[in-house]
């Protein structure tokens, strides 16, 4: 029983807040990596070496500053991974606490909101991801998404058009086709 008690002590939120044993260390540069990602990416000559690539830009956002840090990204990607929106929102919520600097910690939270049609929150974290990690393609794709399903759709086009050129092989690169959502305007029949 007292093993029990002491487990949900530390899985519980008000404990989280005293787990963290010191602050968050600022997150790595990463924009020389990225930056030689987004060459490979407009480089690849098919859809396996582009996704290959993309894959690569995922591993370098999901390295968290720190083990703690590391370990409540987990526990949200797991939460979201099994549909616990609320969950995955709570831990995301602990990340940027702790690691406010941590611009994916914006994104997936980001994302959340998305899932659950909270679009103005979503808009407000992926902005503040984007002010940390200006070419972080996933939150530019994800920030022209929620704008599309905000009615705003030249900002939109603008925002996915950025993201593109980041990474061609992004699979919301459909959306600026021609009679597609976020096409060209002013080409119809």
């Amino acid at each position: 029983m007292r093993n029990l008690l002491a487990l949900t002590l530390i899985a519980s939120p008000a404990f989280s807040s005293f787990a963290f044993a010191q602050d968050c260390p600022a997150p790595a540069d990463v924009g020389v990596e990225l930056e030689g990602l987004f060459g490979q990416a407009r480089e690849a000559e098919d859809f396996k070496q582009g996704r290959s690539v993309s894959d690569a830009m995922w591993q370098v956002w999901l390295r968290a500053p720190d083990e703690a840090a590391q370990a409540v990204l987990d526990r949200g990607m797991a939460a979201r991974g099994s549909f616990d929106f609320a969950g995955a929102h709570r831990e995301f919520t602990r990340l940027i606490d702790y690691c406010p600097d941590y611009a994916e910690g914006w994104n997936q939270r980001a994302y959340i909101s998305f899932l659950r049609e909270d679009y103005e929150a979503a808009l407000s974290d992926l902005d503040r991801a984007l002010t940390l990690q200006p070419r972080h393609v996933a939150a530019q794709s994800g920030r022209g998404l929620t704008l599309m399903n905000m009615g705003r759709t030249a900002e939109a086009r603008a925002q996915m058009l950025l993201a593109v050129a980041n990474n061609p092989w992004l699979s919301e690169a459909a959306l600026l086709a021609k009679g597609a959502p976020l096409g060209p305007v002013g080409e119809d029949i």
